[in-house]
């Protein structure tokens, strides 16, 4: 944090949306950036900030000075020889504010008050070339225009979500979105790229009759300004999204170079947990190939008791050992205890339940053969990545469409149901498919078709690979242009 960003390079400004499925991706987006020449500012909130010292604090002091300093998550990449730089801005509510349980206020603070502490911080560093920012900001466009500079938008999840939010206007002049009476149920084959999509598989939010929530105001305001960006960059592969990138590149450069992982996929040199991992290995170690079951519902979103205690009912009657990742606040930060109180008594010797835990690694280990997610991208890319079938229980935003890739187009996993106002499932359903996912036709199925995806996945970051000709030409286009111009 001490010194300033190199004067001789072009100076980027990242700036990631304050979630944590958000901030991995742009965490290992920044080391690459800096990597291919540039010098970086990325920029957390404080109160990211202070969620991840918490959890990362032996890790982050190896890099911190004798008083424990600033914990600069990015000490060790910059001690490697990387130009990157660490800062933090406050998100207009105490870092202590229970964002989880009042998730409305603190979107409010981000929809108003966010930009303002955004725009102080760029007018006190060194002149800034270009702004990466989530795509997800409401302010990105406008601010790199008041700048001088170019917007790239960063773009976390699949090419086809972006590209339904970006065609909002059409779903709601064909009546699919925002109709005033009760949306259209037929389904949808008007939008470019898109061959046909069922309203079910939209995300939640173009799903919901009231259209009038402040999360709501924050898409519609970001996609204004995302139609306004220089540059879209994607943590996604041209080849599994082929027509969907081909029609959003004709409206505006569009780079796909996911996924973006840390350099040796299971660890990283950035600390970007929100919880403290656990280490599960010792139950891992001791099982057979393919014989434990991930299960994990993310870093954000909400599940209702009733529904967690219909999955535990199923997963203690499927036999299958298993890794369950429980956050504190699964339920709400008032609920610290989310599972029946039988369960981890009546499980015990066949699993673990944890806060959170080292996803990467745990998918990647040879005993792991299935994995029941909410659909989250960042754990779809890393369970393909690792080899890992899922089964599908999506909650709300892009994960119902996500599902709609990972079953219905990739063939690589089960689907559980599941909903954002669609929640009910039974035991019995619970238990029957994570039967049929690790030890049924269907799981070997899913496995067979998931090494193919893997496979391109691995070519795409390969050398000459797409992701990485993409990356390439993104840089190159982007040097190009700020060099065109003088950074303010």
């Amino acid at each position: 944090m001490e010194d300033s960003p190199s004067t001789t390079k072009p100076h980027l400004l990242l700036i990631p949306f304050p979630f944590q499925g958000h901030i991995i991706p742009s965490a290992h987006l920044a080391l690459k950036l800096a990597a291919a020449g540039f010098s970086v500012t990325f920029v957390n909130t404080e109160a990211v900030h202070h969620q991840i010292a918490l959890a990362n604090d032996e890790y982050l002091a190896r890099f911190s000075g004798a008083d424990g300093g600033h914990r600069d998550i990015f000490a060790g990449a910059r001690s490697s020889g990387l130009d990157i730089r660490y800062e933090l801005v406050g998100d207009g509510l105490p870092v202590t504010f229970d964002r989880s349980l009042n998730h409305d206020e603190f979107a409010v603070q981000l929809l108003h008050s966010f930009h303002g502490k955004v725009e102080a911080l760029a007018g006190r560093l060194p002149p800034i070339s270009g702004l990466v920012a989530d795509t997800f900001f409401v302010w990105p466009a406008t601010l790199a225009r008041s700048l001088g500079i170019p917007y790239i938008t960063f773009w976390t999840e699949p090419a086809l979500v972006f590209s339904l939010y970006y065609h909002m206007d059409l779903l709601r002049h064909h009546g699919h979105f925002g109709s005033q009476a009760e949306n259209r149920k037929d389904t949808i084959t008007y939008l470019p790229g898109v061959a046909a999509i069922e309203p079910t598989d939209l995300m939640s939010y173009l799903q919901d009759s009231d259209t009038t929530t402040v999360v709501h105001r924050i898409i519609f305001k970001a996609f204004e300004e995302a139609h306004q960006a220089d540059f879209i960059l994607a943590n996604t592969v041209a080849e599994l999204e082929t027509e969907t990138i081909a029609a959003v590149h004709r409206e505006k450069p569009f780079y796909a170079v996911g996924p973006i992982f840390p350099a040796g996929f299971t660890r990283s040199a950035v600390a970007t947990s929100l919880w403290a991992e656990s280490d599960c290995s010792q139950l891992l170690d001791s099982r057979p190939r393919g014989s434990v079951l991930y299960i994990s519902f993310g870093s954000y979103a909400h599940v209702e008791k009733k529904v967690l205690e219909e999955i535990a009912h199923g997963v203690m009657a499927s036999g299958a050992s298993f890794v369950w990742v429980l956050r504190p606040d699964i339920v709400g930060s008032n609920d610290p205890e989310p599972l029946p109180a039988w369960f981890k008594k009546e499980t015990a010797g066949r699993g673990i339940v944890v806060q959170w835990c080292r996803q990467a690694e745990v998918l990647s280990h040879p005993a792991v053969g299935g994995f029941l997610t909410h659909c989250g991208w960042n754990s779809i890319l890393e369970s393909v990545w690792s080899g890992v079938p899922m089964l599908c229980f999506p909650l709300l935003t892009d994960q119902f469409t996500n599902r709609r890739l990972v079953v219905g187009d990739w063939k690589v996993a089960v689907d559980l149901g599941g909903g954002s106002g669609r929640m009910a499932v039974r035991r019995e359903d619970v238990a029957e498919k994570i039967g049929r996912l690790m030890r049924g036709e269907e799981g070997v199925m899913a496995r067979e078709e998931v090494k193919k995806v893997r496979s391109i996945l691995q070519g795409a970051l390969a050398g000459g690979g797409s992701s990485s000709r993409n990356f390439d030409r993104f840089v190159e286009d982007l040097k190009c242009r700020v060099s065109s111009r003088r950074p303010v």
